[in-house]
């Protein structure tokens, strides 16, 4: 039987990085590939109903084998990988008995691994660590999530003295670029509740995520040639350089933490005659958010007001929103996740999310969806990492959930 680091090194080399701008789901073929290799393993481990659809989820069932009625859990994991850095020609290699020290990662170009910039890695002396060659990510996020939750269907249907109630599995793709799974079948899907298996260090729990908006905003200027400009030229750089001054210099992802909310210029591209710039807009507060929201529309409006109407374009929408509210009223998802690691040994983490998982709209839409850990770490980048025995204290945690609520009548 394959273990999950087996797995695991054998799904991140398959190349499926999610991409922006796409109107089809997936956005991109090698998620599709990827579904179809995870069904195909799902049916050979005796998961009869496993399909992967026309838009590469993955479903299948681990059905109950005990007599008494019990709820139904559903583990969900993304195929796709961030799109930051690329994940095509994945080679991971392994540090095994980590020392403390640096990593060099790649040497010809300087990248390297150091708990100076990363001090979490002092958490894993002692253990094998999975780790890139410095070239591309690694894609623990959230591949080291599917692993962990293809290592725990085959226990369940390699282990019939496990006793178990039913257990859906689900893989979804697109959700580094805000798909939020929004094409699932949530009542075919027949679960009570779900778990996002797509957190971080072992203990890591997350039923908070903040509310999330995206915003285009499109500067409109005139070109004119620059020696003959004066009073003709307006250069839409330079204006959308003042919008982006209208907004608080300690209020963007670099200088915020916790509960803090942002704004967060994630593109900017353009000549004197357009400038394009994309925010994301994130508050774990609704009332925030709604400020954070009004506050874009007025620096807008505050651009048209004195360079003209229609010189500033705005196109805004949300993309999801706190989940806490849809969960709290179903606490017990949590507190058995809780009362999992407890069991285990391992210290629990509440934290909120700073970002967005598929149980965010999942949980909004009806599905209560909290988040647990996976062990990887500094995803969406040359420097990610998960150890090994993160990844399988991971799997015990998953088989313990599915334990406790197997002992409980529905």
């Amino acid at each position: 039987m394959p273990s999950v680091l087996d797995r695991f090194l054998r799904y991140v080399q398959i190349p499926s990085q999610s991409a922006t701008d796409r109107d089809v789901v997936p956005s991109t073929p090698g998620q599709m590939t990827v579904a179809k290799v995870l069904a195909e393993e799902l049916r050979a481990m005796g998961v009869v109903d496993a399909v992967a659809d026309e838009h590469a989820y993955v479903t299948g069932t681990v059905p109950s084998n005990v007599s008494h009625k019990t709820p139904t859990i559903a583990f969900i994991a993304h195929i796709d990988t961030a799109c930051e850095v690329t994940d095509e020609n994945v080679r991971p290699r392994l540090v095994e008995n980590y020392d403390g020290g640096d990593i060099v990662l790649n040497a010809s170009e300087n990248v390297v691994l150091s708990p100076e910039v990363f001090p979490s890695l002092l958490n894993y002396k002692g253990e094998t660590l999975v780790v890139t060659d410095g070239t591309t990510l690694l894609g623990a996020d959230d591949k080291a999530g599917v692993a962990e939750i293809m290592t725990t269907v085959e226990y369940m249907m390699t282990h019939p003295e496990f006793k178990h109630g039913a257990v859906k599995v689900v893989f979804t793709p697109d959700e580094e670029v805000g798909h939020g799974a929004s094409l699932l079948d949530i009542e075919a899907l027949g679960a009570d509740f779900a778990y996002t298996v797509d957190g971080g260090a072992v203990g890591d729990i997350s039923y908070e995520t903040f509310n999330a908006a995206k915003a285009r905003v499109t500067v409109h200027g005139r070109s004119v040639h620059p020696g003959k400009s004066k009073n003709k030229m307006v250069n839409s750089i330079l204006l959308g350089m003042e919008l982006a001054a209208r907004f608080p210099a300690d209020e963007t992802p670099a200088t915020t933490e916790g509960y803090e909310g942002f704004f967060h210029l994630l593109g900017f591209s353009g000549n004197v005659e357009t400038t394009v710039m994309d925010y994301i807009i994130r508050d774990h507060s609704k009332e925030r958010f709604l400020e954070r929201k009004s506050l874009m529309e007025r620096a807008v409006g505050a651009m048209n007001a004195r360079y003209g109407k229609g010189t500033v374009e705005l196109a805004m929408s949300d993309q999801y929103y706190n989940m806490r509210d849809r969960i709290e009223p179903e606490m017990h998802i949590v507190e058995t996740a809780l009362a999992a690691m407890k069991a285990l040994g391992i210290t629990p983490n509440i934290l909120p999310i700073r970002g967005g998982t598929d149980g965010s709209q999942l949980s909004c839409r009806g599905l209560p969806t909290p988040n647990i850990f996976t062990g990887g770490q500094y995803p969406h980048g040359k420097h990610e990492f998960v150890s090994v025995q993160s990844m399988e204290k991971a799997v015990e945690h998953l088989l313990k959930i599915v334990e406790l609520y197997g002992a409980k009548k529905a």
